[in-house]
């Protein structure tokens, strides 16, 4: 048990010495914390902030921003499980969130999603083999009068059928080569 114990300190140790953020999101994240009267506040703020970076709130990610607000990292990830575009598992380059709310359920909303599964090859919760695409249903992102709507990241599709699924997901597999390319 004790060479158990010196194996997890020294790993701890570890995670401890290498950061968690880049340079510029850790001076967001201490900016932002400025901003609020009540530290805790910027806590939903920084949880998104981190969440794009490193793709989605691991551990580490948790400690880290409970350590900058100075609270507990169970206060931290009690919050972070009651919003749904908070990911506690990596998420693909393009995250494509597929609305079922009433209003898109009533438009298609159902259909869309499926089509999203079929061309992925991915079930809910799903994450394409090359990283590309996740998939995922959302309750609402408040575009019911445009519905049925997806959020691919934070870009947002509207009226859409699920004829218009392959172009989508076309658009974005253009995006990443032309981001390639570019690299």
């Amino acid at each position: 048990m004790g060479a158990r114990v010196d194996r997890m300190s020294v790993e701890q140790k570890k995670s401890e010495s290498m950061p968690v953020f880049s340079p510029e999101l850790a001076a967001r994240l201490d900016a932002l914390v400025l901003k609020y009267p009540v530290k805790r506040s910027a806590l939903v703020p920084m949880l998104l902030y981190a969440q794009d970076e490193v793709g989605y709130l691991s551990d580490a990610v948790l400690a880290e921003v409970a350590r900058r607000i100075g609270i507990s990292e169970l206060d931290v990830r009690s919050v972070a499980t009651y919003y749904s575009m908070l990911r506690f598992k990596p998420a693909g380059k393009f995250n494509v969130q597929v609305c079922t709310n009433i209003s898109c359920m009533l438009r298609g909303g159902y259909e869309v999603y499926e089509r999203f599964q079929e061309e992925l090859g991915v079930a809910p919760k799903g994450v394409t083999p090359d990283g590309l695409f996740s998939l995922e249903e959302v309750e609402c992102i408040g575009a019911c009068c445009w519905a049925p709507a997806i959020q691919v990241n934070y870009d947002f599709h509207d009226e859409l059928t699920a004829e218009s699924v392959p172009g989508i997901l076309d658009r974005y597999r253009n995006l990443a080569q032309n981001k390639e390319k570019n690299a």
